[in-house]
Protein backbone atom coordinates (compact mmCIF):
# COMPACT_ATOMS: atom_id res chain seq x y z
CA UNK A 1 0.00 0.00 0.00
CA UNK A 2 3.03 2.43 0.95
CA UNK A 3 4.40 1.72 -2.50
CA UNK A 4 1.31 2.24 -4.23
CA UNK A 5 1.16 5.55 -2.56
CA UNK A 6 4.37 6.50 -3.21
CA UNK A 7 4.04 5.83 -7.03
CA UNK A 8 0.91 8.07 -7.11
CA UNK A 9 2.37 11.07 -5.23
CA UNK A 10 5.00 10.46 -7.68
CA UNK A 11 2.82 10.57 -10.80
CA UNK A 12 1.08 13.81 -9.53
CA UNK A 13 4.21 15.27 -9.16
CA UNK A 14 5.15 14.38 -13.07
CA UNK A 15 1.41 15.84 -14.00
CA UNK A 16 1.96 18.86 -12.15
CA UNK A 17 5.52 19.74 -13.83
CA UNK A 18 4.63 20.95 -16.72
CA UNK A 19 2.28 23.14 -15.28
CA UNK A 20 4.42 24.72 -13.05
CA UNK A 21 6.81 24.97 -16.18
CA UNK A 22 4.72 26.64 -18.34
CA UNK A 23 3.43 29.49 -15.64
CA UNK A 24 7.01 30.27 -15.11
CA UNK A 25 7.37 30.50 -18.99
CA UNK A 26 4.50 32.74 -19.32
CA UNK A 27 5.62 35.02 -16.37
CA UNK A 28 8.97 35.72 -18.05
CA UNK A 29 7.08 35.89 -21.37
CA UNK A 30 4.60 38.98 -19.91
CA UNK A 31 7.98 40.73 -18.80
CA UNK A 32 9.78 40.41 -21.55
CA UNK A 33 7.16 42.11 -24.02
CA UNK A 34 7.98 44.85 -26.34
CA UNK A 35 11.66 44.13 -25.67
CA UNK A 36 14.79 42.42 -27.68
CA UNK A 37 16.95 38.92 -26.47
CA UNK A 38 20.69 39.76 -26.84
CA UNK A 39 20.36 36.89 -29.76
CA UNK A 40 17.66 39.23 -31.74
CA UNK A 41 19.76 42.24 -31.29
CA UNK A 42 22.73 40.37 -32.73
CA UNK A 43 20.43 38.79 -35.62
CA UNK A 44 19.77 42.70 -36.34
CA UNK A 45 16.11 43.38 -34.84
CA UNK A 46 14.92 46.51 -33.54
CA UNK A 47 11.56 47.29 -32.17
CA UNK A 48 9.25 49.73 -34.01
CA UNK A 49 7.33 49.88 -30.10
CA UNK A 50 8.82 50.74 -26.59
CA UNK A 51 5.92 49.49 -25.06
CA UNK A 52 5.17 52.89 -23.63
CA UNK A 53 4.96 55.73 -26.23
CA UNK A 54 4.25 56.29 -29.68
CA UNK A 55 7.44 57.63 -30.69
CA UNK A 56 8.71 56.80 -34.35
CA UNK A 57 4.80 56.57 -35.32
CA UNK A 58 2.87 59.46 -36.77
CA UNK A 59 -0.43 59.47 -39.00
CA UNK A 60 -0.29 58.37 -42.80
CA UNK A 61 -0.06 61.91 -44.79
CA UNK A 62 2.27 63.21 -41.87
CA UNK A 63 0.35 64.89 -38.78
CA UNK A 64 1.33 63.88 -35.40
CA UNK A 65 -1.10 60.85 -33.74
CA UNK A 66 -3.53 63.29 -31.38
CA UNK A 67 -6.23 60.68 -30.57
CA UNK A 68 -7.96 57.44 -31.66
CA UNK A 69 -5.00 55.71 -30.88
CA UNK A 70 -3.48 55.32 -27.09
CA UNK A 71 -0.83 53.34 -25.30
CA UNK A 72 -2.66 51.08 -23.04
CA UNK A 73 -0.89 48.32 -20.54
CA UNK A 74 2.09 48.19 -23.25
CA UNK A 75 -0.06 47.92 -26.21
CA UNK A 76 -0.74 50.49 -28.89
CA UNK A 77 -4.24 50.28 -28.98
CA UNK A 78 -7.08 51.48 -31.30
CA UNK A 79 -8.96 52.90 -28.31
CA UNK A 80 -11.83 55.42 -29.40
CA UNK A 81 -13.17 56.94 -32.25
CA UNK A 82 -11.02 59.90 -34.07
CA UNK A 83 -8.23 58.37 -35.11
CA UNK A 84 -6.86 57.11 -38.99
CA UNK A 85 -4.31 54.69 -39.96
CA UNK A 86 -0.55 55.02 -38.31
CA UNK A 87 2.88 54.66 -39.99
CA UNK A 88 6.25 54.37 -38.80
CA UNK A 89 8.65 57.03 -39.01
CA UNK A 90 10.85 55.03 -40.75
CA UNK A 91 10.75 53.47 -44.07
CA UNK A 92 11.45 49.42 -45.22
CA UNK A 93 12.15 47.37 -48.44
CA UNK A 94 13.62 43.88 -47.55
CA UNK A 95 12.21 43.28 -44.22
CA UNK A 96 11.05 40.34 -41.60
CA UNK A 97 8.57 42.02 -39.18
CA UNK A 98 7.24 40.55 -36.05
CA UNK A 99 4.24 41.27 -33.66
CA UNK A 100 0.97 40.21 -31.66
CA UNK A 101 -2.42 41.85 -32.86
CA UNK A 102 -5.48 41.38 -30.69
CA UNK A 103 -9.04 41.83 -31.29
CA UNK A 104 -11.91 41.84 -28.89
CA UNK A 105 -15.63 39.83 -28.92
CA UNK A 106 -17.45 43.16 -27.58
CA UNK A 107 -18.17 45.82 -29.89
CA UNK A 108 -17.97 46.02 -33.42
CA UNK A 109 -16.95 43.36 -35.16
CA UNK A 110 -12.55 43.75 -35.31
CA UNK A 111 -11.41 44.63 -38.46
CA UNK A 112 -7.85 46.17 -39.00
CA UNK A 113 -5.09 45.27 -40.94
CA UNK A 114 -1.15 45.48 -41.13
CA UNK A 115 0.30 47.37 -43.95
CA UNK A 116 3.94 47.23 -45.76
CA UNK A 117 6.21 48.98 -48.57
CA UNK A 118 3.81 51.62 -47.87
CA UNK A 119 4.12 54.95 -49.99
CA UNK A 120 2.62 58.05 -49.27
CA UNK A 121 1.77 59.05 -52.80
CA UNK A 122 -2.56 58.25 -52.55
CA UNK A 123 -5.20 59.74 -50.58
CA UNK A 124 -5.52 56.54 -48.29
CA UNK A 125 -2.85 54.05 -47.29
CA UNK A 126 -4.43 50.89 -49.03
CA UNK A 127 -4.32 52.51 -52.53
CA UNK A 128 -0.98 51.85 -52.47
CA UNK A 129 0.20 49.51 -49.90
CA UNK A 130 -0.09 45.80 -49.89
CA UNK A 131 -2.22 44.77 -46.98
CA UNK A 132 -1.88 41.59 -44.54
CA UNK A 133 -5.71 41.36 -43.10
CA UNK A 134 -6.79 41.12 -39.21
CA UNK A 135 -10.46 40.46 -38.80
CA UNK A 136 -13.21 38.41 -36.39
CA UNK A 137 -13.95 36.10 -39.26
CA UNK A 138 -16.64 34.82 -37.25
CA UNK A 139 -18.61 38.05 -37.01
CA UNK A 140 -17.76 40.40 -39.47
CA UNK A 141 -18.95 40.31 -43.41
CA UNK A 142 -15.98 40.29 -45.08
CA UNK A 143 -15.45 36.87 -42.77
CA UNK A 144 -17.18 35.49 -45.81
CA UNK A 145 -14.44 35.59 -48.30
CA UNK A 146 -11.02 33.61 -47.56
CA UNK A 147 -9.67 36.56 -49.37
CA UNK A 148 -10.71 39.08 -46.77
CA UNK A 149 -10.02 36.82 -43.93
CA UNK A 150 -7.47 36.95 -41.37
CA UNK A 151 -3.90 36.73 -42.48
CA UNK A 152 -4.91 37.08 -46.42
CA UNK A 153 -2.96 39.50 -48.96
CA UNK A 154 -6.01 41.58 -49.04
CA UNK A 155 -8.51 40.92 -51.54
CA UNK A 156 -5.43 39.25 -53.61
CA UNK A 157 -4.46 35.58 -51.98
CA UNK A 158 -6.84 34.17 -49.32
CA UNK A 159 -6.55 32.08 -46.36
CA UNK A 160 -9.04 29.49 -45.09
CA UNK A 161 -10.58 30.30 -41.49
CA UNK A 162 -9.37 29.00 -38.86
CA UNK A 163 -5.73 30.53 -39.04
CA UNK A 164 -6.28 32.75 -36.51
CA UNK A 165 -7.34 32.21 -32.81
CA UNK A 166 -10.37 33.01 -30.79
CA UNK A 167 -11.23 36.47 -30.36
CA UNK A 168 -10.19 37.96 -27.48
CA UNK A 169 -6.83 36.40 -27.55
CA UNK A 170 -3.21 37.28 -29.12
CA UNK A 171 -1.84 35.95 -32.77
CA UNK A 172 1.31 36.63 -33.85
CA UNK A 173 2.40 37.78 -36.56
CA UNK A 174 5.60 37.49 -39.20
CA UNK A 175 6.22 39.15 -42.63
CA UNK A 176 8.79 38.24 -44.94
CA UNK A 177 9.55 40.67 -47.68
CA UNK A 178 12.77 39.95 -49.70
CA UNK A 179 12.37 41.47 -52.80
CA UNK A 180 9.19 40.48 -55.19
CA UNK A 181 8.81 37.45 -52.44
CA UNK A 182 6.54 38.14 -49.66
CA UNK A 183 5.76 35.49 -47.01
CA UNK A 184 2.41 36.25 -44.49
CA UNK A 185 2.68 33.48 -41.12
CA UNK A 186 0.42 33.78 -38.67
CA UNK A 187 0.58 31.88 -35.21
CA UNK A 188 3.88 29.69 -36.80
CA UNK A 189 1.98 29.07 -40.06
CA UNK A 190 3.24 30.15 -43.20
CA UNK A 191 -0.53 31.47 -44.57
CA UNK A 192 0.36 33.38 -47.63
CA UNK A 193 3.67 33.70 -50.11
CA UNK A 194 3.37 35.38 -53.68
CA UNK A 195 5.41 37.11 -55.65
CA UNK A 196 4.80 40.66 -56.43
CA UNK A 197 4.38 41.52 -59.77
CA UNK A 198 4.46 38.39 -61.22
CA UNK A 199 2.07 37.66 -63.83
CA UNK A 200 -0.11 35.63 -61.13
CA UNK A 201 0.01 38.99 -59.21
CA UNK A 202 -0.90 41.36 -61.65
CA UNK A 203 -3.99 39.44 -63.01
CA UNK A 204 -4.90 39.30 -59.69
CA UNK A 205 -4.60 43.31 -59.33
CA UNK A 206 -6.45 43.67 -62.77
CA UNK A 207 -9.35 41.42 -61.09
CA UNK A 208 -9.60 43.78 -57.88
CA UNK A 209 -10.68 46.84 -56.40
CA UNK A 210 -7.29 48.08 -56.44
CA UNK A 211 -7.62 48.02 -60.85
CA UNK A 212 -8.12 51.65 -60.97
CA UNK A 213 -5.32 52.93 -58.98
CA UNK A 214 -2.12 51.70 -60.89
CA UNK A 215 0.38 53.04 -58.22
CA UNK A 216 -1.00 50.15 -55.71
CA UNK A 217 2.19 47.60 -54.86
CA UNK A 218 4.76 49.40 -56.87
CA UNK A 219 6.70 50.73 -54.28
CA UNK A 220 10.09 48.57 -53.34
CA UNK A 221 10.34 50.06 -49.90
CA UNK A 222 8.49 52.34 -47.99
CA UNK A 223 6.53 52.76 -44.63
CA UNK A 224 4.76 49.90 -42.16
CA UNK A 225 1.34 50.44 -41.29
CA UNK A 226 -1.49 50.04 -38.52
CA UNK A 227 -5.51 50.34 -39.58
CA UNK A 228 -7.72 52.07 -38.18
CA UNK A 229 -11.18 50.81 -39.53
CA UNK A 230 -13.87 51.62 -36.29
CA UNK A 231 -13.40 48.81 -34.28
CA UNK A 232 -10.72 47.72 -31.48
CA UNK A 233 -6.88 46.56 -31.77
CA UNK A 234 -4.02 46.12 -29.93
CA UNK A 235 -0.35 45.85 -31.05
CA UNK A 236 2.58 44.20 -28.87
CA UNK A 237 6.03 42.97 -29.84
CA UNK A 238 6.72 44.85 -32.62
CA UNK A 239 10.06 44.65 -33.97
CA UNK A 240 11.77 44.57 -37.45
CA UNK A 241 14.88 43.24 -39.14
CA UNK A 242 15.99 44.46 -42.49
CA UNK A 243 17.62 41.79 -44.40
CA UNK A 244 20.13 42.14 -46.88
Amino acid sequence: MIRTLVRGLAAVALMAAPAVAQMDHSAHGAMAHNTLTGAEKKAGWSLLFDGQTLQGWRLYGGAPITSGWKVIDGTITRAERGGRDIITEQQFGDFELSLDWRLQPEGPAGNSGIFYRAPETQTAIYWGAPEMQILDDARHPDGRSELTSSGANYALDGVPHGAAKPVGEWNTVRIVAKGATVEHWLNGKKVVEYEMWSPKWEAAVAASKFKDYPQYGRAKAGHIGLQEHGSYVAFRNIKIRELK
